[in-house]
């Protein structure tokens, strides 16, 4: 099986959702609010995990928002965030390796040689997905 080629659209989606989680800080927080119990968490849950004002967290989880990755809720004074297992769901689709060839691997060596990191990758995401489905169910 080979996979098709992102299209244009596709592409610049995805490339926005890489980019929301190429800083360290986002994708310590998408992996903190998938692991609070509940399936959410506050800014003030969060905040003491970093070493970074409670105005910066705001801003690494709205760029999480904005990514499609996490939603949130205002309650009173506080805002509530949790992850979206969709999306998580869809990045590991995309991650995923299993049955795809590549016309540059010479041999099913070769291939075989890169599939278990690649594999162990998606699974991570697999997993954190199914976690945050089954935690978030009960989120609003």
């Amino acid at each position: 099986m080979v996979r098709r080629p992102l299209g244009e659209d596709d592409a610049k989606s995805l490339a926005g959702v890489f980019k929301a989680l190429s800083d360290p800080v986002r994708l310590r927080l998408l992996s903190l609010i998938a692991s609070f119990e509940g399936g959410e968490a506050c800014v003030c849950d969060v905040t003491s995990a970093f070493n970074v004002s409670q105005p910066t967290i705001s801003h690494h989880l709205r760029v999480l928002r904005e990514a499609g990755l996490i939603d949130s809720e205002r309650r009173g004074t506080w805002v509530y965030y949790w992850v979206l297992p969709d999306a998580l769901k869809n990045l590991g689709a995309l991650l995923a390796t299993d049955g795809v060839t590549s016309a540059g691997d010479a041999t099913p060596s070769a291939r075989a040689a890169t599939t278990p990191s690649d594999s162990a990758i998606a699974a991570d995401v697999t997993e954190a997905a199914a976690e945050a489905a089954g935690v978030t169910a009960a989120a609003p």
